[in-house]
């Protein structure tokens, strides 16, 4: 019966009118059911059927050999090696850094730094930044018609001078830095001299250069408390006497007692001026008392931070006590 049975290309079977002519029509009547029952089944087009593929369906994995890494990678690698025994060197370690002058200018250096000062953070060490920002301050006294005066390398200011050095250093470019360094991770409290009495200052050369004024005395308790907290303490180098008046004190000067107050360390002085010195006329007076070592780094190199503090080959000056 199945030899007999004429399929349509379309493999259904034929209505029972056209069975008529074959051996299936005496079996209609014997089994009318069965054909009509089935008669709108279909199947597969056997035109459509393949014959079963010679080839396994599972090919198995093929081996191949392993890319080389790359030297780029590797060298990668090594520096985070290197790396490692400088953060288990200064885990918890106090480390101040005074950052301005023109390394400040170039957004990209600037938010390098602060992202480098972060990731100091991140790995255990305790990094307390103090800023200047005479740039700045020379583009907003232009603005404002107002001349800079500069006396044996400090800035004589006078008191609309300082009413814009206040403005600015206060203002304007510590909650910037404050900013980009929280914005990176970081947990940053912006201050100046005058919070929690941190510098109490005096005038300069007894009033020479006007509102410019030196340190007389720290008090670095606000600090041990933010950093023992985790924050990055941010410092603004403005600062007040006891009667309240505010002065313009050397970013460079407060940076270095602020570091002595805290035993810092280390201090290190990223700028492009050769350092911190009791003459400023004379690179061989750079002061470090009370630290452990300072350095003296040019920030406008990238990352000249990183590279000093955890690579053997460093990218500045290190003067030990």
């Amino acid at each position: 019966m199945a030899a007999s049975l004429a399929l349509r290309p379309s493999c259904a079977l034929a209505p029972p009118s056209s069975l008529a002519s074959t051996p299936l029509a005496g079996a209609q009547s014997a089994a009318p059911s069965l054909l009509s029952k089935h008669a709108r089944w279909t199947f597969p087009s056997l035109s459509r059927c393949s014959p079963p593929s010679s080839k396994p369906r599972f090919t198995p994995p093929q081996c191949t050999a392993t890319a080389p890494v790359s030297a780029d990678r590797l060298s990668r690698v090594d520096v985070l090696s290197e790396a490692l025994p400088f953060i288990q060197r200064f885990q918890n370690k106090t480390v101040v850094i005074k950052y301005g002058g023109a390394a400040m200018k170039d957004e990209s250096l600037k938010e390098g730094v602060i992202k480098d000062v972060v990731l100091l953070a991140c790995v255990g060490l305790r990094p307390v930044l103090v800023h200047g920002g005479g740039p700045e301050i020379n583009g907003w006294l232009q603005k404002l018609g107002i001349e800079p005066v500069f006396k044996q390398g400090l800035r004589v200011t006078d008191g609309p001078t300082m009413e814009v050095v206040e403005m600015v250093l206060t203002g304007k470019v510590n909650k910037s830095l404050v900013s980009l360094m929280n914005q990176a991770g970081g947990s940053a409290v912006g201050l100046c001299g005058k919070d929690a009495k941190l510098i109490t200052a005096r005038p300069e050369g007894g009033g020479e250069w006007g509102f410019v004024g030196e340190v007389k005395r720290v008090d670095v308790s606000i600090l041990n408390t933010l950093v023992r907290d985790g924050h990055i303490p941010v410092i603004a180098s403005v600062a007040a006497d006891e009667t309240g008046q505010s002065y313009n004190i050397n970013a460079d000067t407060a940076a270095g007692e602020i570091a002595a107050s805290l035993g810092a360390e280390k201090l290190i002085l990223m700028t492009d001026v050769p350092g911190l010195m009791m003459d400023f006329k004379d690179p061989s007076t750079i002061v470090h008392q009370g630290v452990k070592a300072t350095h003296i780094i040019d920030g406008r190199l990238p990352h000249s931070l990183l590279l000093e503090v955890l690579t053997d080959e460093g990218r500045g000056t290190m003067i030990t006590g």
